[in-house]
């Protein structure tokens, strides 16, 4: 064969490529006329290989690649970054040309965040493979995210399905919660897994609503820093995307991370003199009581601007700094929901939702984190005892008329034990029905003994029938050997073990039980006692926040969460309820959380309301269903029956004052029953 005639090697071939060098195969030209089988296969792939990927951005590559899909997406079809041009900068952050290393973002509920990450999931998968992590609140929050999110993002994207086996396949390498690709993986989990977070190194983290993130996983550490450890060895190759809705000021992750960066802000220009602002919602204005009214003031020329304008402003918006980072390598963003696009959250709702807030504090903190973008100012202040002194008042009977259960708080000090028992009624209202001293601490079987009296003494309701100690929630802070003795005793069905937590955890402001080891009558067993954790930091601001209710006019019905006090409560109990404050305090680093402190040496009241309250948690009461309220009502009233044989346990009603003579004959009084609700039969 002559030199002429000769096959062309890969080499010679590549260079008789047109001239961008591809084709759709990848090659130009005829194929090789190779001898082996497979070679083909092998020079597309070789060809692929040294050819340099497009040298796109995040957001160029999702307004190329990327198609949102109607099981995930309101506005299903190819991705448009114009659609939230806020983003762009944001997702281009992300891409590996630039410099940034961490980038947090602090914003609004529904801006789009979610999906500017799920982009840069794609990207790194389709351009910038290498080891990820995806951190969601807990694993179960991990999966959902990963089906309702992820798995449309790979089947819609062609880019990415043929890239990643469906979690279906026999490919052991593709799950739920794992997803391999050629050059790296995705691994997702929960901030309340500690396994999860340290599964392996990882260049990419994407960080999602890490207000939510528990305050420890599994008690081995701060998730945040656990998740962070998996990326030192990549050094400034690494991406870090912390993500969330800000919660209370001085304990939200993000705020304290948007605080350290650079501050940026979305300025975008008034369509009438051009100025550039960022949006606050102190400037947004609507005619008393019309929130449909709602436009926005210039912070220059205090023109109102028509929501009609903002597509055009946002699409000449821009990210401006407005402080200098500690670390150039972080940049930080803020983003409230007055930029949200036309036809996604409207000025006028922003309005109509901030004023059904008023007079709520829930509803406003709620409406400051997810339409601002900003964190809640905690009232943390204790109220004066002696305005609660002016507020006691007189009960009929020990359990007021609204009083459905009991729970009882119970705190161990060296020399006695305090104990406090409240009704509880619909709303969380409650009353204090009895506070007792046992003399003798936890190494004093009499004390343990009188204890135990206690779990099977009644009340008397002013309906006439009589109710015992539904659940006693008892601290484990001193001597909790003991506890779990005496709580492994009585049963857990009415005891309950509780340690108290630091920190803040409104939704799950108690966990567990978990199971610890416990020594009984000298020998040690294992898993022998439950313990519940409990975030008191949440439940003392409630208790302030309740305490701080004004009480209604004459005949209006009291509002929710309202406390009531019986006359009895003296000047020491009250001072004990308000014995601490909520203060902001900084850590070496400058970073700031919030922390109580006590105001005075003695608190066993508020700490015994803690535990009362904590009990109710348990029992269910956050959670239960009108139905359920309305057969506690229907037993309490129904609860004195004239053929009640079973009067053992009741205590003997006083006398009936004398009648007067001449006064129409009294009533007979029915015999009682004790009242036993069915969540505890």
């Amino acid at each position: 064969m002559s030199e002429t005639s000769l096959p062309p090697s890969p080499i010679s071939r590549f260079l008789l490529n047109d001239e961008d060098g591809t084709d759709d195969d990848g090659i130009n030209g005829h194929a090789p006329d190779l001898s082996f089988d497979g070679a083909e296969d092998m020079l597309r792939a070789w060809s692929r290989g040294i050819r340099p990927d497009p040298d796109l951005t995040v957001s160029e590559w999702a307004d190329k690649h990327r198609w949102l899909s109607s099981r995930a997406a309101a506005e299903p079809g190819r991705y448009r970054t114009a659609r939230t041009p806020y983003l762009r900068d944001i997702m281009d952050a992300l891409s590996p040309g630039h410099p940034a290393q961490r980038i947090s973002f602090m914003k609004a509920a529904q801006v789009g965040a979610t999906e500017a990450g799920n982009n840069w999931i794609g990207f790194v998968i389709h351009h910038a493979p290498g080891p990820m992590l995806a951190v969601l609140p807990t694993v179960e929050m991990a999966k959902r995210a990963s089906r309702g999110r992820l798995d449309p993002l790979i089947a819609d994207s062609p880019a990415l399905r043929e890239r990643v086996s469906p979690a279906r396949s026999r490919d052991a390498g593709n799950s739920m919660l794992s997803k391999e690709f050629p050059g790296g993986i995705l691994v997702l989990t929960g901030a309340n897994s500690a396994t999860g977070l340290r599964s392996m190194p990882a260049r990419y983290l994407f960080l999602d609503e890490i207000d939510a993130y528990p305050p420890s996983a599994d008690e081995e550490g701060d998730p945040v820093t656990l998740a962070e450890a998996r990326s030192t060895t990549f050094a400034h190759r690494r991406k870090v995307f912390l993500v969330s809705t800000p919660t209370i000021r001085g304990l939200s992750r993000i705020e304290q991370e948007f605080e350290a960066s650079d501050q940026r802000r979305f300025f975008v220009p008034c369509p009438h003199c051009g100025a550039m602002q960022w949006l606050e919602f102190e400037r947004l204005r609507w005619e008393k009581g019309r929130p449909e009214t709602a436009a926005y003031a210039c912070n220059a020329c205090d023109t109102l601007v028509a929501e009609h304008h903002k597509t055009a402003m946002l699409e000449a918006g821009e990210w401006r700094a407005t402080a200098v980072s500690a670390d150039p390598a972080h940049v930080g963003y803020h983003l409230s929901a007055l930029y949200s696009p036309i036809g996604w959250k409207s000025w006028e709702q922003i309005a109509r939702e901030w004023l059904a807030a008023q007079g709520n504090d829930e509803m406003l903190r709620a409406a400051r984190n997810t339409l601002l973008g900003e964190t809640w100012v905690e009232r943390g202040e204790a109220p004066e005892w002696q305005r609660l002194a002016d507020r006691r008042e007189v009960f009929g009977g020990q359990i007021p008329e609204g009083g459905l259960f009991l729970t009882a708080g119970a705190d161990i000090q060296k020399d006695r034990i305090e104990v406090d028992i409240w009704a509880w009624g619909r709303g969380l209202q409650s009353w204090l029905v009895d506070h007792i001293a046992i003399p003798g601490g936890p190494d004093s079987p009499a004390a343990w003994a009188e204890l135990t009296k206690l779990l099977g003494r009644t009340w008397q309701h002013a309906n006439g029938a009589v109710m015992p100690i539904a659940k006693l929630a008892i601290d484990t802070g001193y001597e909790a050997a003991a506890v779990y003795a005496w709580a492994r005793a009585q049963g857990f069905e009415q005891v309950a073990p509780v340690k108290g937590l630091e920190g803040f955890n409104r939704a799950t402001p108690v966990s567990g039980p978990t199971f610890v080891d416990a020594t009984v009558g000298g020998k040690r067993l294992r898993r022998g006692a439950r313990l519940w954790s409990v975030a008191t930091a949440t439940f003392k601001i409630e208790t302030y926040r309740f305490l701080r209710l004004e009480r209604p006019e004459e005949d209006q019905p009291d509002p929710p969460g309202m406390i009531h006090l019986p006359d009895w409560a003296d000047s020491e109990w009250l001072k004990q309820l308000v014995a601490e404050q909520l203060v902001t305090v900084r850590n070496k680093r400058g970073y700031a959380r919030q922390e109580w402190q006590k105001l005075r040496e003695r608190n066993e009241a508020l700490d015994t309301r803690v535990y009362a309250r904590a009990a109710a948690w348990i029992m269910g009461a956050d959670r239960w269903d009108e139905r359920m309220w309305r057969q506690l009502e229907d037993q309490a009233g129904v609860a004195t029956r004239a053929d009640a044989t079973d009067t053992d346990a009741a205590e003997p009603m006083a006398d009936p004052p004398a009648r007067q003579a001449g006064a129409p004959p009294t009533t007979p009084r029915r015999k009682r029953q004790t009242y036993t609700p069915r969540f505890m039969r």
